[in-house]
């Protein structure tokens, strides 16, 4: 595990209470975030010091719950595993009250604006509202940041305890290149510049000071060259506390530190001024418990037998127990939404609060921490639709034997665009390009998008919206027939279309609608799927 003290366990938990299977399940998440989503068995073996047969068994467990996903020789985070960190998120709240904010500040200042909160010694992203440049900021949800490098970090220390100024002492002493940080540049001792040696702690503790003093912090290059922030924090209204830090983000040829503090520090103070008006009028939005998320588990012991290691697979069931209005769970509430027996909810809430993804509240009831991000959220967090497409795509067209594709309406409407595809292994068949560009009207992926695009609608396209898809006979090229489905946001927006293409000697038009558009069906209620998970808290570009 990372010498860093935002990641270190919880000694106070006795080892002999902790679910083996649950800590060495959690490595292999971690790890594989850590790699940037994907690593082949071989090298989650020497990652995570485990034996082969143990990271099999834990990889296909971690498949059935599809969380990874099985990609040839290696071992994929799939876009499931984000409902971890999403239960985190709904039950913090922070990003469903205050994103938008921060999202019309972006907008407003034409520059990336993010909220942060506290990880013990470090900083964790959970909102990002980023600027598409050929330079611009790179961080994700789920990041974390050492503080001394932020401007964020000196506004969380202003409220730092003893023992936690003792902890990042200690961590800095322990680890000076910052290597357990993979989201900054680590530091080159004797290169020069910011990226050098670190600085003394003195340094950070100055900085703490003026943060006190000033109320606001900047960051002048402290974590790569170039890159500059101002930041304020945004207090609970109810205890004064510091609930998150937004922070706006640009580079020195936009702007240099002082910059920030003339121009844009006073529009950054209003944003957060209306963000702790939110925070003080949002009344609690108790949702209704779940009930029996880990039930599952048990059929799948039979199905797989010894593959399946159940106890993995309750661990990880628990966190997402919580959410939006269950921030807070007793042991009971816990036992109740898995499940589970109370003895087993209470050995996998200890468990959680050894590697430090749950803590115990004053009134001995749990709340998820922001290490709960650390368990694929990263890198899942900047993914395309077209990215948690591909893999479906390939799936269907190795299960048709006919090509797939995924498309998009271009801005005014008259054509369609490729984003995804995948072939199949024929003589005679389709290959559209990635990129290419198609009349809407005269194509089944067309057709679905114009269907849903508003009304009225000229008969061929109601008759495409009526029965959920379209299918084109021959009308763009002699022999070409296919057949296309909406996917759809979590709005119910058709904001992409799929579908398969064959030639007619092939396929009867009957043969498509009977054969072809039941995997279709299938096809884009898992990207959907996929799309809702991933898109619950981050933006998913549908190009």
């Amino acid at each position: 595990m990372p010498a860093n003290s935002a990641v270190e366990t919880d000694t106070r938990v006795e080892a002999g209470e902790t679910v083996g299977p649950l800590l060495r399940g959690v490595g292999v998440l971690r790890r594989l975030t850590e790699a940037g989503g994907t690593l082949s068995p071989s090298a989650l073996e020497r990652a995570t010091g485990l034996a082969r047969s143990t990271v099999d068994r834990i990889t296909a467990t971690l498949a059935r719950m599809d969380y990874v996903r099985l990609d040839g020789r290696d071992v994929v985070l799939s876009p499931r595993v984000m409902e971890l960190g999403n239960a985190y998120l709904a039950a913090l709240r922070l990003p469903e009250l205050l994103g938008t904010y921060a999202d019309a500040l972006a907008d407003e200042l034409d520059e990336s604006v993010s909220l942060a909160v506290a990880d013990l010694d470090g900083i964790r992203f959970i909102h990002q509202a980023t600027r598409r440049r050929a330079m611009s900021v790179s961080f994700r949800i789920g990041d974390l940041l050492p503080a001394e490098r932020t401007a964020p970090g000196a506004l969380f220390a202003t409220e730092w305890t003893q023992p936690d100024w003792t902890r990042w002492h200690t961590r800095r002493a322990t680890d000076p290149t910052d290597a357990a940080f993979p989201a900054v540049p680590p530091r080159r001792p004797g290169t020069g510049g910011p990226a050098d040696a670190p600085p003394p702690d003195s340094a950070f503790m100055e900085r703490v000071e003026g943060a006190r003093r000033d109320g606001w912090a900047v960051d002048d290059q402290l974590i790569e060259p170039g890159l500059v922030a101002v930041s304020v924090p945004v207090r609970d209204p109810h205890t004064g506390r510091l609930a998150c830090v937004a922070s706006v983000v640009s580079h020195t040829s936009r702007h240099s530190a002082a910059d920030l503090r003339g121009s844009l520090l006073p529009r950054l103070r209003t944003a957060v001024t209306a963000m702790e008006t939110e925070l003080r009028a949002a009344p609690p939005r108790p949702g209704p418990p779940p009930s029996g998320l880990a039930t599952w588990t048990t059929e799948s012991k039979h199905h797989m037998g010894r593959d399946f290691v159940e106890s993995l697979a309750r661990g990880l069931t628990v966190p997402t127990a919580f959410g939006e209005g269950r921030t807070a769970l007793s042991l009971s509430d816990v036992a109740r939404a898995t499940g589970l027996a109370r003895a087993t909810a209470r050995r996998a809430l200890l468990t959680h609060e050894h590697l430090g993804l749950v803590q115990t509240l004053p009134d001995r009831t749990f709340a998820l921490t922001p290490r709960v991000l650390d368990l694929g959220f990263p890198p899942l967090s900047r993914t395309t639709l077209p990215r948690l497409a591909e893999p479906h795509l390939r799936a269907l067209a190795t299960r048709l034997h006919e090509p797939t594709a995924l498309a998009v309406l271009t801005a005014d409407g008259t054509e369609i665009q490729y984003t995804a595809g995948a072939g199949a292994s024929r003589v005679l068949t389709v290959h559209i390009t990635v990129g290419a560009r198609l009349p809407a009207a005269e194509t089944s992926l067309g057709r679905v998008l114009l269907a849903d695009a508003g009304t009225p609608l000229p008969p061929v396209l109601a008759e495409v919206r009526a029965q959920g898809y379209a299918l084109v006979d021959e009308e763009l090229e002699s022999g070409l027939r296919s057949i296309a489905l909406p996917v759809r946001d979590r709005a119910g927006r058709a904001v992409a279309a799929l579908n398969a293409a064959t030639h007619a000697a092939r396929r009867t038009l009957e043969d498509c609608v009977h054969d072809v558009l039941p995997a279709l069906r299938e096809t884009a209620a898992r990207i959907e799927s996929d799309l809702h998970t991933a898109s619950r808290f981050t933006p998913i570009p549908t190009s």
